[in-house]
């Protein structure tokens, strides 16, 4: 309504713009106003306006973000103190990180709205929350982030924009093992951190505090300082840039290693039918150890490159296979 009638708008709602927002672009521009929206991704941190102006001339190639202060104290709070899921969410809560209800933080909700901000803006075409295939933190264990800790890794939740290699692009948010020398890894409790990788600038990383009331309001108040200097001089704002029109890729079609942990019956012949399981579905394992418990063990597996409807169809399999009790965790596991 604002914007029919005549008045720029800003906002930091990224619910509505993961799932409106194409029509809210077009209605801003139809009335010439603006439409702001600074404060919709990572809080204070000053990044959408990084991407669409400072990187206009550039190719945007792949974005890792963590962008859900919730999930990055919960996971923080496991590495460091070795909180279960449980403990580290009630601490969140407590603490005022976390709502009562921490569903669209914890499932990977809020983040996948932000994804699919921030891949709309980077790869100038339209994404919305629909594109983005999302899993949450609240299946992680004990055992995953002893398993990558061992590994050298920290487990983050990651909102993931890439170009793929079929022309289109991929949005994801899942956990995923983080290598500790990887400028992400040391993004700690509430704060957030977008990791951008471009052609010709290379590697840059947008850090701060991406949460809360004082945070949020700055980013706000940018905006609104923006507008009207905009009125100001008569002008207006880089519009929405969509020229490029890309195709989703299914998110079955996203290369990387995986690490999967396995609950199977401790007993002869068991890690032969494993590997030949994987062997069928053309996923290569790169290491394998087994920790055993009396007539059980865990199976941490970690594999070659593969994608990842081979990696979930050789899931499929294993789950089929009298000695495996559970396929526990299935998680990417990021380059350095």
């Amino acid at each position: 309504a604002a914007i029919n009638g005549g008045a720029s708008v800003v906002t930091a709602n990224k619910a509505l713009l993961a799932q409106d927002g194409a029509a809210l672009h077009d209605a801003a521009a139809a009335n010439g106003v603006d439409l702001a929206f600074e404060a919709s991704v990572a809080g204070a941190i000053p990044l959408l306006r990084p991407l669409r102006e400072s990187l206009a001339g550039d190719k945007v190639v792949r974005i890792l973000g963590i962008v859900n202060g919730t999930t990055n104290y919960i996971l923080t709070r496991m590495d460091e103190s070795g909180a279960d899921y449980w403990d580290a969410l009630a601490e969140a809560q407590a603490l005022g990180f976390a709502e009562a209800d921490p569903t669209a933080d914890v499932e990977g909700l809020d983040a996948a709205a932000k994804a699919a901000i921030l891949a709309s803006l980077a790869f100038h075409t339209r994404v919305t929350s629909a594109d983005v295939s999302a899993e949450g933190i609240s299946k992680i264990t004990k055992t995953d982030i002893d398993a990558a800790r061992a590994m050298g890794h920290v487990i983050k939740l990651l909102a993931v924009a890439e170009r793929s290699d079929d022309g289109g692009i991929g949005v994801r948010v899942n956990p995923a093992m983080v290598p500790r020398t990887h400028p992400l890894a040391s993004v700690r409790e509430s704060f957030n951190a977008v990791f951008v990788e471009a052609e010709a600038a290379g590697e840059l990383m947008f850090y701060g505090r991406g949460a809360g009331g004082v945070p949020t309001s700055s980013a706000v108040l940018g905006d609104v300082v923006a507008l009207a200097r905009n009125k100001v001089l008569g002008a207006r704002a880089p519009g929405e840039s969509v020229y490029a029109h890309l195709a989703i890729s299914p998110a079955g079609s996203a290369r990387s290693r995986h690490y999967i942990s396995i609950d199977v019956l401790d007993r002869a012949g068991v890690l032969a039918k494993v590997a030949s399981t994987f062997a069928e579905h053309q996923v290569s394992i790169e290491t394998l150890r087994q920790d055993g418990r009396g007539d059980d063990a865990t199976l941490i597996i970690v594999t070659h490159m593969a994608s990842a409807a081979d990696v979930a169809q050789t899931v499929e399999a294993l789950r089929a296979l009298e000695a495996v009790r559970d396929v526990a965790t299935v998680m990417q596991v990021i380059g350095e």
